[in-house]
């Protein structure tokens, strides 16, 4: 048997106990139950531990725990993600830091792929070591970092396939493009964000001096402007851009460029011997009612004017290059400007990658440098429109900018190849799944996001220009031409290559696809041995997926359709989609912000020194370090105390409601540690009074109405938690378990246990002790998911008193059948008068603690009116009152009784004599005052009604009447209570 130590002291134990599970290999998949998998979102082998991931790797523990415990074949697979551009940026920070010179560009590809992996194997698994002290029960040995190469097999065989299929194709198209990572992004990387812009206005000149009559209407159609133009105006947010220009786009049904669609207008920038022209066009993209209701058309620049141009034929002029710079190469200028002119004439120029329509001068410039030469020569050639005053129009006003989410850079349209996933048909297949019901949503509202996003679905860009990833399965021969294969051997074979050179795309896929194969190339997919080894069959579909609602695109979409359509099954039941965890004000948790907490620090406590400096070191902004020092010394003066881990992960199910958001607040943890030490001290109590050699197997007979009324609870409890972990609610879970653990067992049942194991009935006594560690055993395996390190400390110590041995982890989950003996009708009498009985108990306590009654001190309880049950009750009870409320008499009283403290317990009054334990004069005296003082209340109250016109708000008027029906109660109560004492 486990002794246990006086006190509540988690360092003491988890470690070691997690230590001894991993030994025992009870985390893999054991006997022939029905499978239940859960499958970890591969967190970035760059990161570490943070708050989000233990809130989610708490739910997936939880239910791993409780399926493990109820017979299930359980596997929780575990793995991480290569991370392609996180992982180069890590390294390529750690070899600046190194000062050696190096850099990713100087050594080379295959050299810098070994600095990966010599990162990967020195601080890989910090994320995996995190975990195991938040208790994962993940069966480690089959973990899975996705460049393994069981999982990079199936990456490319999916590639392979889908390019077979058609599904995966090459082409040119417009893809955001990190100018610092040099890499395409997808849409979910960018972040838009609003931030000061400036809006310019300018004029194209119509070509050959040509005019129009442009008219303005109002909504009535009464003409407010009326005048001639040689000209048609633009806005720009983007001046730098004009130069890639290939049209200026009108609505059709814009009456006010009807006359001039169809003409040429000038560019008005560039080398004046080689101004270009450019057709006008309708369209329906532009919004007559916004700006001049003309924009100008740069396909290779911006996303909506790319659409535009591939809808009328319009040359994609590219202007800068994979650094945001304006582009050196291609043609000269000249011959660049005579080819965009052919074009603009309606001629077909073929090719325009070669055209480089960047004016010498500003060739090489950086975006924005060149944004301002090109405004400066605009405005001083005239061409700029000018406002009232006559100065150029410019409007400062907020605009949307994309960043990329990893590096912080404005994000640039770029015009480059790419590899794609088709997405039509595998986003109409995934949205029938979820709609068929195959892959269920909880909560269900969250389809709604999940449909819309494939509703609107382009094709999805795979490619990234990388070096650390799963590298493109395709060779190009010398004239270009692309062939796709396992390996280069195969496409040598399958195409008659013989010895013809070949180079491999460099580029990499991205990392959202080997993670949408996670579900099947974690298992062993395509190779059939090793899908039977690791028990494919049973592993996939997995039972639920646990995540996020902001990668329902990245990723959730993703495995759907994937594993449809490689695998032909869904790759989970139920998505169980989570908030996200914010700090105690709703606020995200940023470095930025130091508002950041480590679940390490709570769970092993931290010094406020060590807290400040790990939350101002590595700030992108040195200049916030003191403020943020500050805010953490007022937050954490002391640091933050050891909690354990079993309070933070009660915490996070606690708080693991529906919403979308989670405020995460310290207090709570500290409650829940309270909770782990009453618990503690309850095991205490209980082998304390079970004794030493004593042995109870079974199921007890209850004796007495304080078992029997336990015994019902624990069956209702442990029905209604089944309940909850059907259906997610772990808050529901969290605060069913707690108020059965700290109300009814810890306070109510040990305290209504003690007249039995104090008594002289021998045979209660002994029942009772059954009960206690029957109930005891049931409560730390229902708790175990939740708090398991506390509960299996705590159950070694009980369990030879129950007969039993081994781990907490393969005891049986309580279920309402274990007590279905203990739901029965005939306990309803029984619960009722335990009910009962509490309500007295914790009235006479109450008059106790109000008088400051010392606890050792006995005192007096006079009992008048009520039925005969409750008459009865006071009979069958008098032992169990006695006891528990220190009483040496109870008396039934027929008259008034003598000054005394009162209750009321359904129809039957209590009383306390204050004789003797009080002094009744200074009594007299007291609430003589407190009478004066609510009774001038009340009178403040009624004037202020009657004070009260027909312009007050009724809210008010029902307001004040409840406070003066409040106070008219409290000085009755009081009265009464005066009258008694004389």
């Amino acid at each position: 048997m486990t002794a246990l130590t006086t006190g509540y002291d988690p360092k003491s134990f988890e470690s070691r106990l997690y230590a001894q599970w991993e030994a025992s290999g009870v985390f893999a998949p054991q006997g022939d139950g029905p499978a239940y998998t859960i499958l970890l979102p591969p967190p970035n082998v760059t990161g570490t531990l943070h708050m989000g991931h233990a809130f989610q790797h708490t739910l997936m523990d939880a239910l791993v725990r409780y399926h493990r415990m109820r017979g299930f074949r359980t596997l929780w697979q575990m793995g991480t993600d290569h991370a392609g551009i996180a992982t180069e940026m890590v390294v390529g920070r750690n070899l600046a830091l190194e000062g050696n010179g190096e850099t990713r560009d100087s050594l080379g590809r295959d050299k810098f792929i070994e600095k990966v992996w010599e990162w990967k194997q020195h601080s890989g698994d910090t994320i995996e070591r995190q975990m195991r002290r938040l208790g994962a029960s993940g069966d480690w040995s089959r973990s899975v970092f996705t460049m393994d190469p069981m999982a990079s097999n199936a990456v490319t065989e999916a590639f392979v396939r889908l390019h077979e299929q058609g599904l995966v194709y090459r082409g040119q198209r417009l893809v955001n493009w990190d100018p610092v990572l040099k890499t395409a992004i997808s849409d979910l990387e960018v972040e838009n964000r609003e931030v000061p812009g400036h809006m310019w206005h300018f004029r194209y000149p119509l070509a050959g001096g040509e005019t129009y009559e442009y008219i303005e209407r109002d909504a009535d159609g009464n003409v407010t402007l009326r005048e001639t133009r040689d000209y048609i105006a633009i806005a720009t947010t983007r001046p730098e851009t004009m130069l890639g220009d290939g049209a200026v786009a009108v609505h059709p049904s814009d009456a006010r460029y009807a006359p001039i669609v169809g003409k040429l207008c000038e560019i008005p920038v560039g080398p004046k011997a080689h101004r270009r022209l450019i057709p006008i066009i309708s369209d329906e993209y532009p919004d007559p009612d916004f700006g001049s209701g003309a924009v100008k058309i740069t396909g290779a620049h911006d996303f909506n004017d790319y659409q535009v141009a591939r809808r009328h034929g319009i040359p994609l002029y590219a202007l800068m290059d994979d650094q945001a710079r304006m582009r050196t190469d291609g043609l000269s200028y000249e011959d660049s400007a005579a080819i965009a002119g052919r074009a603009a004439r309606g001629e077909d120029v073929g090719d325009v990658s070669e055209v480089n329509l960047v004016p010498p001068e500003l060739r090489g410039l950086d975006r924005y440098e060149a944004r301002a030469r090109v405004v400066a020569e605009i405005t001083a050639e005239g061409l700029a429109v000018t406002g009232a005053d006559g100065e150029p129009l410019v409007e400062s006003k907020p605009i949307m900018q994309p960043f990329g989410d990893r590096s912080g850079q404005v994000i640039e349209p770029f015009l480059t190849d790419q590899w794609f996933v088709k997405m039509d048909g595998l986003a109409k297949r995934g949205l029938e799944l979820v709609e068929s019901g195959e892959v269920k949503f909880v909560p269900p509202n969250w389809i709604n996001t999940y449909r819309h996003w494939l509703e609107n679905i382009q094709d999805w860009t795979i490619s990234r220009q990388l070096w650390w990833g799963h590298r493109i399965p395709a060779w190009f021969d010398e004239a270009g031409k692309v062939y796709v294969g396992r390996s280069e051997a195969e496409v040598r074979e399958k195409h008659g290559l013989g010895d013809a050179p070949l180079h491999q795309d460099p580029d990499v896929l991205e990392t959202w696809f080997s993670s949408a194969m996670f579900p099947f190339s974690t298992q062993g997919w395509p190779d059939e041995d090793a899908m039977g080894e690791l028990g494919f069959d049973i592993a996939l579909p997995t039972s639920v997926l646990v995540t996020g609602f902001d990668i329902i695109f990245f990723w959730v979409a993703r495995m759907i359709m994937m594993t449809d359509r490689l695998v032909g099954r869904v790759p989970f039941r139920d998505v169980y989609m989570t908030g996200l965890v914010r700090d105690s004000h709703g606020q995200k948790m940023s470095k930025s912000k130091g508002n950041v907490l480590d679940p390490l620090d709570i769970i092993d406590g931290i010094s406020a020194d060590a807290l400040v400096a790990k939350r101002t070191t590595g700030l992108m902004k040195p200049q916030d370090a003191p403020r943020i020092e500050k805010a953490t010394r007022k937050e954490f003066p002391d640091g933050i105390n050891a909690h354990g881990a079993d309070a933070l992960r009660f915490t996070m199910a606690a708080l693991a409601g529906p919403g979308r958001d989670i405020k995460f607040d310290l207090a709570r943890a500290e409650g829940y540690k309270n909770f782990c030490n009453k618990l503690w001290n309850a095991t205490r109590f209980a082998l304390m009074n079970i004794g030493d050699d004593a042995v109870f197997a079974g199921a007890p007979q209850p004796k007495t109405d304080a078992e029997k009324w336990i015994l019902s609870q624990l069956a209702r409890t442990s029905a209604e938690a089944g309940e909850h972990f059907a259906s997610y609610r772990f808050d529901l879970l969290a605060q069913c378990l707690y108020e059965f653990a700290w109300n009814q067992f810890c306070d109510w049942f040990v305290e209504l246990a003690k007249p039995a194991l104090n008594g002289g009935d021998a045979e209660a006594a002994n029942s009772t002790r059954h009960t206690l560690v029957y109930v005891l055993d049931a409560l730390l395996r229902m708790l175990h998911p939740l708090a398991p390190f506390v509960t299996e400390e705590l159950w070694q110590a009980v369990a030879p008193k129950r007969g039993k041995s081994g781990s907490i982890m393969v005891q049986a989950y309580p279920t309402m059948f274990d007590g279905k003996e203990y739901l029965t009708d005939g306990l309803a009498a029984a619960e009722s008068d335990v009910e009962w009985l509490k309500d007295v108990i914790s009235a006479v306590r109450r008059i106790r603690s109000e008088l400051g009654v010392s606890p050792a001190k006995q005192v007096s309880l006079l009992v008048r009116g009520g039925d005969d049950t409750g008459r009865a009750r006071i009979a069958r009870f008098d032992a169990q009152l006695r006891f528990l409320c220190r009483l040496e008499r109870i008396e039934m009283l027929a008259g008034e009784p003598p000054a005394a403290a009162p209750a009321v317990v359904g129809e039957m009054q209590l009383f306390v004599p204050l004789e003797g334990l009080v002094d009744l004069d200074a009594e007299r005296t007291r609430l003589d005052k407190e009478i004066a003082k609510v009774a001038a209340e009340k009178d403040k109250s009624e004037a202020k009604l009657a004070k009260f016109g027909g312009s007050v708000p009724p809210a008010v008027v029902e307001q004040e009447r409840q406070r003066l029906a409040d106070w008219a109660a409290k000085l009755e109560a009081l009265s009464v209570q005066r009258a008694r004492l004389g």
